[in-house]
This record gives structure tokens, sequence and C-alpha cells, in this order.
């Protein structure tokens, strides 16, 4: 008789009653649970519990039964409020009046033998809205900083800037968007697919400068993905060396037919494709491919891994804050450059009333300019008279570059216990921040009076700047112990041995400290500007409103600020790979600035594809990593003044001091909460410092005895004192 009874509650269970789409999604975000807690435990696909919410499908046993349960204890906890039936704004609720034949109504029974997700059948959508949508009502995403664009701010891209394409169990190939949203995906071939982004999808993003171009939709194409558009899972060698896939390729050639072009680098990890433009409307798709390392795992993790939900969500949370992804890192940062200052802009109404494209005051323009001879990378096509094998010195050639210095320890600082390291926050990006660059070619002027408002280049010898005594404010000197300071004109820490080329900040440091200056010639930009400002400001804001979702925020006391950092990527890794990708944006889209040829059979002397870009200033570059490197060293030096304590090594943004504790806080000058005026200062904004490591004393001795080199640089191990190799980095 028992298993009579198991067998009649069991039909009760299949037939549990389920309030409407709308209160199911109201009841589990007034309890603060989110579409993947529900569907771990119910233990189904985050695309199911959404579709169960929207009404396009229902939940058959035995997950109907554990679902009503679930939202029975949620509507004890959470009522509906009282004479209101109307969901939540963002809510769009199926007008399901009757269904198909043999279907259910949303709270009827399911058959016993229905299929795991039963479709209900909707009227004809009334709105705009992509009639594939399976999940009309999707919550948009989160709110990025301020100045961000944020999803669904524009009717236009109200599905978000991009979509992760997959193929469930079911053979349905679907697009996870912003905000959890899902798309069911008709298209059956590349250009379908193509073709459905641009017409029904939704997706872009709205352009960050009034004279701008909106964002193109991206597509990251899974694996499944990959194999159901006749695409391979992997690049072969060959392939990976050539960046594409081989031009008969029949997917390249389905493209062809239909009318779509690919640029110059083909159809590879970042392919692009586009028809030309019709007016203002651009026609223009990039796909992402991860598992053709689209996605560098030194700077996106384990990003390529990560389920096409979670890939999406972190996807979209940085181009919310940064932009969509144009390619790896360091293309997206340089992109972010140009697309914050658009080379050109619609005139004023001719007599006509008909305007024209003019240069946009404040950008690098459309057309590439020179660099000056010194500030040329060897094997500059200016550079093609020089003899085969000449070496440029520092008289020839414009070397600044980050910092990689180490001395040996003193007596005093190994009779102390330990070795800390400090790390500058967004280094070379708060190098950028307020510094004024060169937007034009340079004049050559010889003999010239030093400017420090004037970027350039300069040929003056600073080797008589003597740290032992600087100017550390305007009316104070302060005596130094020069052999335990890195001199802060090369990037050796050596001190110059005669003229050398410098940038503008290095110049107008060595007057800071007190010292005459008189430059031989230079090449200097009159036309200028604060080009990297904007950039700064949308990378700063990127990186501090990703770091106060993990729990880090701007204004925290010193220990509360290394209480929060201490296991913060452990708090949520997907925001941690975004805070990653920020930064690996940040010097990326630097090193760019000077991009060197990339095999292409180019040979010494002749041009390379990057020279032909507007964007290609090796002149700016040298100016962000001489203000960095200054900004770095006038904290050093107003450290030693005050406390007496130098550092051991300094590896690009990392300084190691001895101290006898474990701590920042146990050598960081710190008074009533306050740090030292223009010294460290712990936070997580950009120029403030963070823990980098702790090693013991004893450990530096031991590695700088087994390979025998008494200054191997420690900065480059204090993070987790693992030792690869000797101090090249092998």
């Amino acid at each position: 008789m028992s298993e009579l009874f198991d067998a009649v509650d069991a039909l009760l269970a299949s037939r549990a009653s389920l309030p409407p789409p709308a209160e199911r999604r109201r009841l589990r975000k007034a309890h603060g649970l989110t579409v993947e807690e529900v569907a771990a435990a119910l233990q189904v696909r985050r695309a199911t519990v959404s579709g169960w919410e929207s009404g396009r499908t229902e939940p058959r046993p035995p997950e109907r039964d554990a679902y009503a349960r679930l939202l029975e204890g949620l509507a004890k906890l959470y009522p509906a409020p009282v004479n209101s039936e109307a969901p939540d704004e963002d809510t769009a609720v199926p007008d399901t009046v009757t269904v198909g034949a043999g279907a259910p109504a949303p709270d009827a029974g399911i058959p016993a033998d229905a299929p795991d997700s039963v479709v209900v059948a909707p009227r004809p959508p009334t709105s705009s809205k992509p009639s594939t949508s399976r999940r009309p009502g999707a919550e948009k995403a989160k709110a990025g900083p301020a100045g961000t664009s944020s999803a669904g701010s524009d009717p236009r891209f109200e599905n978000g800037p991009l979509a992760v394409v997959d193929v469930d169990e079911d053979g349905q190939v679907l697009a996870y968007c912003t905000g959890g949203l899902v798309l069911d995906v008709p298209a059956k071939s590349i250009p379908a697919l193509v073709d459905w982004t641009l017409k029904e999808a939704k997706l872009g993003q709205p352009r960050l400068s009034g004279p701008g171009k909106d964002a193109d939709p991206l597509l990251v194409l899974t694996e499944t993905a990959l194999e159901r558009y006749g695409l391979p899972v992997a690049l072969t060698d060959e392939e990976r060396l050539a960046g594409r896939i081989p031009e008969g390729h029949k997917v390249v050639k389905q493209l062809a037919r239909a009318g779509w072009k690919l640029t110059k680098r083909g159809f590879g990890p970042w392919a692009r494709i586009h028809r030309p433009a019709q007016g203002s409307e651009r026609a223009c798709v990039q796909l992402c491919i991860p598992s053709w390392h689209a996605l560098d795992s030194r700077h996106w993790g384990n990003a390529a891994q990560l389920p096409p939900s979670e890939l999406a969500r972190l996807l979209c949370v940085y181009a919310s804050r940064v932009t969509t992804p144009r390619g790896s890192t360091a293309v997206t940062g340089l992109e972010l450059m140009t697309a914050l200052h658009p080379p050109t802009r619609a005139s004023e109404p001719d007599a006509n009333g008909k305007r024209h494209s003019e240069h946009n005051p404040g950008s690098l323009g459309k057309d590439p300019v020179d660099c000056a001879p010194c500030e040329a990378p060897d094997g500059h096509p200016l550079l093609k008279d020089l003899p085969r094998f000449h070496v440029r010195g520092p008289g020839e050639k414009l070397f600044e570059e980050a910092y990689d210095w180490a001395r040996p320890m003193t007596d005093a600082e190994c009779t102390r216990r330990h070795l800390i390291g400090i790390d500058v926050n967004m280094a070379f990006a708060a190098g950028a921040n307020g510094l004024t660059v060169g937007l034009g070619a340079p004049t050559h002027v010889r003999n010239p009076v030093f400017d420090a408002k004037l970027p350039g280049s300069w040929l003056v010898d600073l080797s008589h700047v003597d740290l032992s005594r600087v100017k550390v404010a305007k009316d104070r000197w302060a005596n130094l112990d020069a052999e335990l300071l890195p001199s802060p004109f090369t990037p050796t820490g050596e001190r110059p041995e005669g003229p050398a080329w410098y940038a503008t900040p290095t110049v107008a440091y060595a007057v800071e400290l007190g010292y005459e200056v008189r430059p031989i010639e230079a090449y200097v930009r009159y036309d200028n500007g604060r080009y990297l400002d904007s950039w700064y400001n949308r990378l700063r804001d990127a990186f501090l409103a990703t770091m106060a979702d993990l729990g880090v925020h701007t204004d925290m006391a010193p220990a509360d600020f290394l209480a929060a950092m201490d296991g913060y990527k452990e708090r949520d890794p997907q925001l941690a790979i975004v805070v990653s990708a920020v930064k690996a944006t940040v010097k990326g889209g630097l090193g760019k600035l000077r991009e060197r040829p990339r095999g292409e059979g180019w040979r010494p002397g002749e041009p390379w594809r990057a020279l032909s870009r507007p964007t290609w200033r090796p002149d700016i570059r040298a100016a962000v990593i001489s203000r960095t490197r200054i900004n770095l060293h006038r904290k050093i030096v107003k450290h030693a003044a005050f406390t007496g304590d130098y550092p051991v090594a300094i590896l690009s943004d990392c300084v190691v001091y001895a101290a006898d504790g474990t701590s920042p806080l146990d050598y960081l000058p710190y008074r009533d909460g306050k740090p030292l005026p223009g010294g460290f200062k712990l936070g997580i904004n950009p120029g403030l410092v963070k823990h980098e490591g702790t090693q013991t004393v004893l450990w530096g001795e031991e590695v700088r005895e087994r390979f025998d080199a008494p200054e191997l640089n420690l900065a480059r191990y204090i993070k987790d004192g693992t030792v690869t190799g000797a101090d090249n980095g092998e």
C-alpha cells in the first residue's frame, strides 16, 4: 500500500502549481538569489531557469516539485505587495493568453512524457524586440562607474556589446549576452550569423566620443559553435604561425559568396567581417575565438575555459567599463585612445549647407607623422644610412624605460629580518594622467632654452646632478647617500657620463632637484595637449569600480586596505580577471605606441605596417615611461630624506625595502593615519601603493649567493619567493 501512496504523491508533485513567471523572478530577486544559484540548487542549466522566469518554458518533474517548494518558501518570506500585480519595471511578461495545441498553460500540469522544458506559445510580439529572445525580460547588466556606458542605454544595442555563441545539449545555438540574457540563434552558417547579428541581435556599443563611431558587435565563438559552423576547434601549427585559416577554407568562401569581406589579417582569432558602409551605417561584426588563443592567458587568466554565461559576464563587464574588445588588450588599449579622440569630425555647414570632414582638435589626426631620429627604434627607415652594425649610444638614441635596478645590501640592512615589496597601482596610467604630449610632428631646435611645458626630446648633459644633495621642497635641501640611490636619469640606475637624449619629464626633474640644465639640441612639439587624460580617466574608473566590486575601496584606512587586498581575487575570480585585463590594456596600449616589426619579411631600413598608423608615436610612450620613473624616484627621495631608508631593488613599479616587520606599515612613515607628503601612500588609487610581497633577508641573500649575483634584482621574485632562473628572467 505504501508504494501506491508514494506513486500518488509523485503524481501530485508532478502537478505542483507555480506562480506566474513574473512572480517567480520577483521572489528570486527579493531573496537576493542569482539565476546561477537557483540553477545550481536545482541541478539544471542557467538558461533553463531563465526560460522558466520568462514564461518561454515550464519545468517538468522532478525539478518542478523542487522549484515549487522553493517558490512557496520564498512567497512566505516575501508576500506580493497589496494591490500591486505589476512586475518589476524591467520585467517583460509574455502576453500568453492562449497556448498552442497540446501545450499546457503556464501554471497547469505537465504530461509525464513532456520534454525537459515545454515551450509555451506566446502571442506574436508587438514590440521591436527580436523574436529570438529566450528571456525577453532579462535584467540589465550592473551599472558601470561614472562615465561608462551601460547596457540598454541605447535601444539599438539593448542586448549589450557582445554575445558568447554556444550550442547546448539539445543542439540549439544560443547567444549569451549581458545581464544573463540568452538569445536563440537561428543562423545555420557564419554568413547567416553575421546577418542575424546586424539585423536582429541588437548588439553593439554607443560611441565614446561625439565624432567617433559606434563599437561593432562582438561574437565570441565557443568550441561547440565552431564545430556547428564548420570551423576548426584549434588551429594547426602552420595556421597559428600565419595567424589565420587558409583563404581556401569553406567558411571563407561562404563569406565571399555572400558579399562579406575580411580585413588584411584574415579569418583569425580576432576576425573582422564587413561590407562597405552605406552612408553612416556600418556593416561590421567582429569574432573572438578563445580556442584559437584570442584571449591571452597572461592577461585573461582562464577566461577561455569558462562556461558561456560566465565568459559573457566577464567580457561584458570589461566592455561596459573599458570598451568592446577589438583584439588583444594591447590593440584594445590603443583603439580606446582613438575612440576617445577620433581623428576627424564634421565641419560647420558651408554656404550650401553641406558638412565636410575636418581635423578633430586634440587628436593625433588621420595621417602619421615621422618621429625624430633620436626617437626612432633600431631598424627604422630614418636610420637606413647608418653603418650596418652601428650601435647607437645615449647621445644618439632616446632611451626612456622603466627601472631595472638593484644593489648589494648594507651591513645594517642585513641585520633586519625581512624584505618588503610595495607596488605602485596602475603606475603607467598614473604617469599618463595630466601629461602634456605632442600631437604633431617635431621641430628641430639647436641650443634651446629648456621649457618644462614643451613636450619633446632633449640632448642635455645631466651628469653633474649630485643626488647627495637635492632639493626636496621649495626652500628645503636634503643630504642623502647617493650610493644607495639609483640615478633617476637611466633605467639601470647608473649615473650618466655625458650628454644623452631625455624626454621632457626627465629633464624637468633635474631642474626640480635644484640643478641647471643647458640642452644642446632638441626636437620639440609646439602642437601639443593632454591627449591621454580621457584614456586615463576611463581606465582608472574601470579599475576602481571593479576593485570596489571586489571589496577594495578608495576611502579605506591603511590597515583596512591591506586586509581587503588579502585574497581579493578569490572573492570573484571573474572580476579579478577583469582587473588583470584592465592593467594589461594600460601597458599594452602604451607599448603599441612603439610597435616593432612582426615578421612579414621585414628587413632593417624598410618601413613596417605599424608606421602607417597616426598612433605610432614612440615619443608619447617615452614621455609616459619617463614620467612614471620620475614619479617613483621622487617618492623614493622623499622617503629617504625623512626616514633614512633606501631601496634595495626596483623593478618597473615595484620597490623593495629592508625592514624589521612584515607589513608595509612597519616602515612607511604614517602619523595619525596620514602618510608622508609626497611619499608612498597605501591605497587602491592609481599612483598609490599596495603590498607586493614579503620575504626574509636570509632568503634574499641565499638567492643572490645561489646565482653568484650580489645585485640580483630581488624585486622580480619578492611576490611569492619563487625564483625560476637568473636575473635575466629565464
